[in-house]
C-alpha cells in the first residue's frame, strides 16, 4: 500500500503518473487532505470514480491514533498523547496564545541526548520519526481546533537534528503553501548542539530560528546536566551558532534551564555573558519543571530574576519563559511516562 500522506508534490503526480492517472489530480488530493480534512478515498467525490477505487485499493492515509487529550485550567495549553501505528507512543502541545496557535513537535521516540532534567530520555531512543508522524501533529490539532497554526517549535521529545532529512522534508512540507504556508521565520528548531549539522543547517538557505539548549556557562556543568554535550565542547557550539547567525542572519536563541544550586549563580551569569561574547543571541531562562523521576529544583523567583537582571546589565537580551501547561503535565514525556505507568499497573 503506498501511504499517499506527507508527499510532496512532485511526489504525488510521480505516484499518479505512473499509474495511469492526470498529474493534476495530485493537486485536488492534497485539497482534500489537508484543506478539507477529509481521509476516506470514497468520499473524494470530485475524484473520478477509477481514481477512487484505485486509492481504495492501493492507497492509504497512515495517520496516529489520539490516546489522551488534556487541557490546562486556563486553557491556553492543550497536549495530546498519539499513537502510532507501531504501537509507540508520541507526544504533541498546542499553545494558544493571544496572536494565534503555536504547535510543540515531537522529532524522535524517546531521545538519547540523557539530559538530567527531561522525562522524553529516561528509556532512550526508539526510533526517529517520519516527516508524514511530524505533520500529523499538526493535523491532530487543526481536526479538532479548526483554526489556523500560527508557529511550530521544533522542542518536543528527541533531537531533530540526529533526524535531520525528515526534519526538513517536514519543515518544507509545513512551508508548503497547499499545505499550512507557515513563514519559515515562524519555525523554530530546538537542538542539544549537533555542531556539524548546525553549519549544515544554515547551508540550507531556509531563515528558521535555532534555539540552542545550552543550560551552562561551561563544559564542567554542561557535561553534569547534558551528557550529550561531551561530543562537542563548548567553544565549538558557540563558534557554530556565530556561523548559524552570520550565514541566515537569524539571531540565535540560548535556551538556559535555571537548576538551584548548580547553574544559577551571579557568577554563572557573568561567565555566560563572556562566554557568548559579540554574538548576537537571545537568553531564555526557564527554571527547571521538578518532575518526580528528578531531584532538580527550580530558584526562587527572586534568584530567577536577580539572574535575568545580571544577564541584562551586561547588555544581554534576555526573558524568563512563561510556564504554561505545567499541570497537565506539559514539559517533554511527562504525559507519556505518567500514562504508560498507569497502563503497567492496570495489568
Amino acid at each position: 500500500m503506498i501511504n499517499v500522506w506527507a508527499r510532496t508534490l512532485p511526489e504525488l503526480e510521480d505516484i499518479f503518473k505512473k499509474n495511469g492517472f492526470p498529474r493534476y489530480r495530485a493537486k485536488q488530493l492534497r485539497d482534500y487532505l489537508y484543506k478539507r480534512f477529509i481521509f476516506d478515498f470514497t468520499e473524494m467525490k470530485q475524484l473520478p470514480k477509477g481514481l477512487r477505487e484505485w486509492l481504495m485499493n492501493h492507497a492509504m492515509v497512515s495517520k496516529p491514533q489520539i490516546i489522551k487529550e488534556q487541557k490546562s485550567d486556563d486553557k491556553d495549553t492543550t497536549k495530546l498523547l498519539l499513537k502510532l501505528e507501531d504501537g509507540t507512543f508520541i507526544e504533541t502541545v498546542c499553545m494558544h496564545h493571544v496572536y494565534g496557535n503555536s504547535i510543540c513537535i515531537s522529532t524522535q521516540v524517546g531521545c538519547a541526548m540523557g539530559c538530567v532534567f527531561c522525562a522524553s530520555t529516561q528509556n532512550g531512543l526508539e526510533r526517529n520519526l517520519t516527516a508524514g508522524e511530524m505533520l500529523a501533529q499538526i493535523y491532530a490539532f487543526k481536526e479538532v481546533f479548526k483554526q489556523p497554526i500560527h508557529s511550530l517549535v521544533l522542542m518536543g521529545a528527541g533531537e531533530p537534528l540526529q533526524n535531520y532529512e525528515e526534519v526538513l522534508k517536514f519543515i518544507n512540507l509545513c512551508h508548503d503553501e497547499d499545505l499550512l504556508n507557515i513563514s519559515y521565520r515562524n519555525m523554530t528548531l530546538s537542538t542539544c548542539g549537533i555542531v556539524p549539522r548546525i553549519y549544515r543547517l544554515a547551508e540550507e538557505g531556509i531563515p528558521i530560528t535555532l534555539a540552542i539548549s545550552l543550560h551552562a556557562p561551561n563544559d564542567t556543568i554542561r557535561n553534569r546536566i547534558l551528557p550529550a554535550s561531551k561530543m562537542f565542547p563548548i567553544q565549538d557550539l558557540i563558534k557554530a551558532s556565530v556561523y548559524y547567525f552570520e550565514k541566515t542572519g537569524r539571531r540565535v536563541t540560548f535556551e538556559y534551564i535555571l537548576i538551584k544550586g548548580i547553574n544559577d549563580s551571579l557568577e554563572n551569569a557573568e561567565e555566560l555573558h563572556h562566554l557568548l561574547g559579540k554574538l548576537n543571541a537571545h537568553i531564555n531562562l526557564i527554571p527547571v519543571n521538578g518532575t518526580e523521576h528528578i531531584q532538580l529544583y527550580p530558584p526562587s523567583m527572586n534568584q530567577t530574576f536577580r539572574f535575568q537582571r545580571a544577564l541584562t546589565k551586561y547588555g544581554r537580551n534576555t526573558t524568563v519563559r512563561r510556564q504554561m501547561g505545567e499541570e497537565i503535565q506539559a514539559a517533554c514525556g511527562q504525559l507519556k511516562r505518567r500514562f504508560m505507568q498507569d497502563a503497567k499497573l492496570s495489568h
